[in-house]
């Protein structure tokens, strides 16, 4: 089914240079359907020689005078001509989305909807990136030009395999950078179809290359390679850690967008309704396999059974369906190895003594274990210090806990080495601002959860990594600031 998707790639070789090429080992590595475990097809397994190719194609790509010398209206036009074909081929790109993903199709229309918002977004950019002149000191004229940061490693990972792409390559091409694509190898199909796609539109050969392959091997290779002058990482934490010591070797510019553990707090005054909700999609959105998830609850201790009865019976009622079905609203997690850490996760919580409200176990996919399904599980009595109220699980596990007063529910909130996003639930609007002002988190929602726009600066703190992508604060990840001095005396 895959290869009747990919009309205009070839999914079994790599993209470098504007061509379709096999691997230099002759490797190619299976990708699977997490909804049955069925294989899709094979992928090319790039490795270090392969990256090696296609660093030096970027480097020349990004010297060519037909790149560097191009209109800005020119660029933005090239960045508008990708998304209108992406818009076009819209419903391939959900399916390659939901087969290699696994998420339902609904959610996956989503996530392509979004990435081709990035690419129209960066496209009215690039004609409005300018610099300043700034009164200095003496008789000189000062002023100040941004320029492209060079070769960019794009690293993404497979809970958003398009939207991730879009988010890194939208930008760094409106800033003038050449970039080598390596996407997770769970999911590396829609990454190929979007090459193929910015091919059409007649990006030159080699500003996009697209590698595939697996972290250990071909990501390392692209953040140590001396001839990369930017990294930028989303994935975990302790993968975040490894590519910073990486690319200290050579200096080379990183920004990272890592885990979380986000806390979402509804007060005594919030409407429980909408909390629930909101609080049930914060979790089981993608199967909980988002960094921003609400994976912490924190209820006010006198609505909390209330609250906790409306999420379980919702969560209950959730069932596995074929994930390219539009009704379906449960999908599988990406992996045998993700099923089987979030099931180990669900058993710390009960052996910490936790209750199970809801789920708890593996979920069957027409009355068969096939696939890596996980029931959306409800822990109630979750303590702060619980593993399952202080570790990321990426699953659709929700652990809640009780506060009794503001001063608890932000301390608690914030007792976490993460600090990517926050949820707020309450109609008093100076107890929202006062959350919002006090809680350590990238992105605050408050009576919402999880709406995100390419206009909007999104990224963490803490050990939820730096950097900020989307909005134009992702402009200085891929520009650099020259300051030129004019003697005029």
């Amino acid at each position: 089914m895959a290869t009747q998707l990919v009309e205009r790639s070839a999914q079994d070789r790599l993209f470098i240079n504007g061509e379709w090429v096999d691997a230099i080992g002759g490797g190619t590595f299976e990708t699977l359907h997490p909804a049955n475990g069925d294989v899709l097809t094979r992928v090319a397994e790039g490795g270090a020689a392969d990256i090696d190719v296609a660093v030096l194609a970027a480097r020349r790509a990004l010297n060519d005078k037909k790149w560097r010398s191009m209109d800005a209206a020119d660029r933005a036009s090239l960045l508008w001509r990708i998304s209108d074909i992406m818009e076009k081929r819209a419903d391939v790109l959900t399916r390659l989305e939901t087969l290699d993903n696994g998420k339902p199709f609904r959610e996956a229309q989503i996530d392509v909807r979004a990435a081709i918002d990035a690419f129209r977004y960066y496209a009215g950019w690039v004609t409005k990136m300018g610099g300043e002149t700034i009164p200095v000191r003496g008789n000189y004229l000062n002023y100040t030009m941004r320029e492209p940061v060079g070769v960019v490693g794009a690293i993404i990972p497979w809970n958003f395999p398009l939207l991730m792409a879009a988010w890194k390559v939208a930008p760094a091409l409106a800033c003038g950078n050449a970039i080598v694509l390596k996407p997770a190898e769970q999911t590396p199909l829609s990454a190929l179809e979007l090459a193929a796609i910015c091919a059409e539109a007649g990006l030159p050969a080699g500003l996009l290359n697209v590698v595939t392959g697996f972290g250990e091997t071909a990501g390392a290779a692209l953040v140590a390679h001396r001839d990369v002058d930017k990294i930028a990482f989303t994935g975990s934490t302790a993968v975040g850690k490894i590519i910073m010591r990486s690319a200290a070797d050579s200096l080379k510019k990183v920004s990272l967008e890592l885990g979380g553990k986000s806390p979402n707090i509804v007060l005594a005054d919030a409407d429980l309704e909408a909390a629930a909700r909101g609080a049930f999609t914060a979790i089981f959105y993608n199967s909980g396999q988002t960094c921003t998830a609400g994976s912490r609850l924190l209820v006010h201790e006198s609505v909390k059974d209330e609250l906790l009865a409306k999420i379980a019976d919702r969560a209950s009622k959730m069932q596995p369906g074929d994930p390219l079905d539009p009704k379906t609203r449960l999908g599988p997690v990406i992996s045998q190895e993700q099923m089987e850490r979030v099931l180990g996760y669900i058993e710390k919580g009960r052996g910490e003594g936790a209750q199970v409200l809801a789920g708890g176990g593996r979920a069957l996919y027409n009355g068969e274990e096939r696939g890596f399904w996980v029931q959306p599980t409800v822990f109630d009595g979750v303590k702060a210090n619980h593993v399952i109220a202080q570790e990321e699980i990426f699953g659709p596990v929700l652990a809640a806990m009780t506060f009794s007063d503001d001063d608890e529910a932000i301390a608690i909130a914030n007792d976490s080495i993460y600090g990517l996003a926050a949820g707020v639930w309450t109609q008093n609007v100076k107890k929202a601002h006062r959350f919002a002002k006090e809680l350590q988190g990238g992105t605050i929602w408050v009576n919402t959860y999880h709406p995100l726009d390419a206009a909007s600066p999104f990224g963490g703190y803490k050990q939820s990594g730096y950097g900020r992508e989307l909005g134009e604060h992702a402009l200085d990840l891929y520009t650099q600031i020259k300051s030129v001095w004019i003697d005029l005396n």
